[in-house]
């Protein structure tokens, strides 16, 4: 056993750091032997200096033994999930688990909260009263089993490595190095006991790395460390040069996925991207032979109303409302004032400054600028314009939900200068890469 500081120079220096001294390293993170002095320098370091495949390997197993591996053997069925890097109007988790559940899949979906920018699977669900995203081990597991999903949040046992990591890196500036960030996703997933995990990595104005270059390397990293660590995963490169939905805020996009699963309303820039990551998902629980016979399946789950059925038990299993999916008027919150924002003049939407839309949403009270900061679930907004729609007197670009009169000429402000209208530039394919590999050392 090597000393904490010795093992931090050695990857200073560049070299590469075996197993053991990882998971030294990790263990001594978890049981607070290791400081969080010499945890933001094994961060720095690895910043500068990376990690080859099997390190990355190596600090993903680590950091996913620090606290409770799940396992789901007992289910008749794989146990499936996806992993997006977020975005504006992402909403997908909602409808998606659902219908893989309709098509034989298990999909236990640990998610997160929002982040920056980015709005977050669980501040939408809290939208929804009595709905319970904290639920323990033993009903989580109840209700895979009996509905075929549960989507709930990490709980305190699960990669307790990651989260301290992670909180470090945030204030150190380490955040965007891959193999942190691999590691990261990656152990609370292989925590979670998964068969088979697609992963949607999004790019342009509203991603995290909006740079294509940086998000496919990113995409390659985890599907290499993923299938390294014998978790079969493939990931596709998805557009987030606008936002995927047309509604952005937490009750807005329930009830927008409430619309999806019921065929109320079906754009089709969304349920393309939720049928593409359906389809991966059959494919990689042997549930479908090929993408073609998986897209099939997703499309009658939604067609059929049998992933409309799926999300409404899920739902009321996990405390929410029955009527939910017939009624969400009934439960879900609502803003006081609500009103269209119009642009300045009429012409195409050119472009868009997808991250500023999103910042339009935190600023109403729908994020958070701080941790502790308390979420307005009402608010956000509605019918968001795409690239190419013609905008003028009667298509405005957006409607606003928000608290008060100020927080809407606010948020119109901003939502305004997030727009550029000129001539209609032609859109780039939604999903632009399919990366699936197995990993080499």
């Amino acid at each position: 056993m090597r000393l904490t500081q010795e093992i931090i120079a050695a990857k200073r220096d560049g070299a590469e750091l075996p197993d053991d001294d990882i998971r030294q390293l990790i263990a001594g993170l978890t049981d607070g032997s290791v400081s969080e002095g010499q945890a933001a320098a094994f961060a720095m370091a690895v910043y500068f200096n990376g990690m080859n495949a099997r390190e990355r390997v190596a600090l993903t197993l680590a950091m996913r033994d620090s606290g409770t591996v799940l396992r789901w053997d007992d289910l008749p069925g794989p146990a499936l999930d996806k992993h997006s890097t977020g975005g504006v109007g992402d909403t997908v988790s909602l409808p998606l688990a659902a219908a893989v559940a309709a098509c034989g899949g298990y999909v236990p979906m640990i998610s997160g909260r929002g982040l920056g920018h980015t709005g977050g699977t669980l501040d939408k669900l809290d939208a929804v009263p009595g709905y319970v995203t904290q639920p323990g081990v033993g009903l989580f597991r109840e209700v895979v089993r009996e509905v075929g999903c549960a989507i709930i949040g990490q709980t305190a046992d699960l990669a307790p490595a990651d989260k301290r990591l992670y909180a470090i890196r945030d204030v150190t500036a380490t955040v965007e190095t891959i193999p942190l960030l691999v590691s990261s996703i990656l152990s609370k997933k292989l925590a979670a006991g998964l068969h088979g995990l697609a992963m949607d990595v999004k790019f342009g104005s509203g991603a995290f790395l909006p740079d294509y270059a940086k998000a496919q390397a990113l995409a390659q990293a985890l599907v290499e460390v993923a299938n390294g660590a014998g978790l079969p995963t493939t990931a596709l490169l998805t557009h987030m040069g606008e936002p995927l939905a047309s509604a952005a805020g937490n009750a807005l996009e329930v009830a927008y996925a409430l619309d999806h699963l019921t065929g109320r309303r079906r754009e089709p820039r969304f349920h393309e991207v939720t049928v593409a990551l359906g389809a991966e998902m059959l494919v990689l629980g042997r549930l479908a032979p090929d993408l073609d016979a998986a897209r099939a399946r997703i499309e009658e789950a939604f067609a059929s109303g049998a992933a409309a059925e799926r999300f409404a038990r899920m739902v009321t299993a996990l405390g929410g409302p029955a009527d939910l999916l017939e009624k969400p008027e009934r439960h879900l919150a609502a803003a006081p004032i609500v009103k269209p924002v119009f642009a300045e003049a009429a012409g195409a939407v050119a472009e868009i400054d997808t991250r500023a839309v999103g910042l339009a949403v935190v600023a109403l009270g729908g994020g958070r600028v701080r941790p502790q900061d308390p979420i307005d679930h009402a608010v956000g907004i509605v019918e968001l314009a795409g690239l190419g729609d013609r905008i003028g007197s009667d298509r405005p670009l957006g409607i606003v939900h928000a608290r008060d009169e100020a927080a809407w000429a606010a948020a119109s402000a901003r939502l305004r200068k997030a727009y550029r209208i000129g001539e209609a530039a032609p859109r780039g394919a939604l999903v632009a890469e399919r990366i699936k590999e197995r990993f080499s050392a």
